[in-house]
């Protein structure tokens, strides 16, 4: 099958997004896309391309004093009756148009129309972002070539609707349990309700005054929920064992072992296991480069109210932002869609920083 990305896709950032999205490319299925991206990137005289499995690295190396990096990840979501892509007035739908194939494609076209950038940048076209960390095309980057992600400053080009999104929030999930003592649910009272104990933890969710915290001018707003609650044996027995789920977003001022911690004194008295952590991100709004793409964009940023890979960036030193052009609040629905004017002006932010 001849490669859809031709020269005239790739010099149109609208067009390269709807030929991307119509390459299927669900988590674990990426094959067929980083082929097509090989392709091109390695007709490039001016970018050196490696590949890691289904993960794309390609870089100049022009002797710039700094180096940036533009990354955005190859997959998508299950297809909800949503491909392949249709354009309906100013609007491309289709899955994965805002999460996050628009902002793939404005790195793709960056890396094959400017080959002369002011900055030496590496660019990553990444695998499994959708699903575990252990599959994603970054971390298996970060343990096979660290060297690879050497840089002054990244961006992540993660729908956020135009705006920039500094840092992100960090996230932990507990299992909060109770325990009882089985009985027939006809004589309960020679035995202990474990999911009546559970009412306890619900009502310090209940009760929870969560922080609003300001960095750089960034308000990141914390949130601890109770996201799943398992209990009970059987239609006539009092449980003797339930389990509370919580999520805990928190902001970069805590570390993992912070977060943890306030975790465990928030639920002082109660069985708990930590289950799943990611770093929190700073702003990263401080470097050189950070400046002058923000005067790129021409909009004060805003905190990244959630986890995104710019936290990997940020555990190495690298301070990063994201910033894309689809809205974040159609990411995964069977209507996503993005919109033509803010892929358009994407590209021309990311020419006006980057081009020579």
């Amino acid at each position: 099958m001849a490669n859809p990305l031709t020269p005239d896709v790739l010099a149109d950032p609208v067009a390269l997004t709807r030929a991307l999205v119509d390459i299927e490319s669900v988590s674990r299925n990426e094959k067929e896309i980083a082929d097509c991206i090989e392709l091109v990137l390695a007709d490039a005289p001016h970018l050196t391309v490696r590949r890691q499995q289904n993960t794309l690295m390609a870089r100049t190396d022009l002797g710039r004093e700094q180096r940036v990096v533009l990354a955005g990840h190859l997959d998508t979501v299950p297809l909800n009756d949503n491909f392949p892509s249709r354009l309906v007035d100013d609007l491309i739908y289709g899955c994965g148009t805002a999460d996050m194939k628009a902002g793939t494609a404005l790195a793709l076209h960056v890396a094959m129309t400017v080959p002369d950038p002011r900055y030496d940048v590496t660019y990553f076209f990444y695998e499994a972002e959708e699903i575990d960390s252990e599959f994603n095309g970054l971390n298996l980057v970060s343990r096979a070539h660290p060297e690879w992600l050497t840089a002054d400053f990244a961006v992540l080009l993660e729908p956020t609707y135009g705006v920039v999104e500094a840092g992100c929030q960090g996230t932990m999930r507990a299992i909060v349990r109770t325990t009882g003592r089985r009985a027939h649910s006809a004589r309960s009272w020679r035995g202990v309700n474990a999911i009546h104990a559970a009412g306890e933890v619900l009502r310090r969710l209940q009760d929870y005054a969560p922080r609003s915290v300001t960095i750089d001018d960034c308000t990141y707003r914390e949130g601890l929920n109770a996201v799943r609650i398992h209990g009970g044996v059987a239609g006539n027995v009092v449980p003797d064992r339930c389990e509370v789920e919580v999520n805990y977003r928190f902001a970069p001022d805590r570390s993992i072992a912070e977060a943890e911690a306030h975790v465990r004194e928030v639920f002082a008295g109660f069985d708990l296991e930590i289950t799943d952590a990611a770093p929190a991100a700073l702003p990263g709004l401080g470097a050189a480069p950070a400046r002058e793409f923000l005067a790129a964009v021409g909009e004060r940023p805003a905190a990244k109210l959630g986890w995104t890979d710019v936290a990997r960036f940020a555990a190495l030193g690298i301070p990063a932002l994201n910033f894309g052009p689809g809205d974040p609040n159609l990411a995964h629905t069977q209507d996503e869609h993005v919109e033509i004017g803010r892929i358009r002006d994407g590209a021309a932010t990311l020419h006006r920083w980057l081009a020579s």
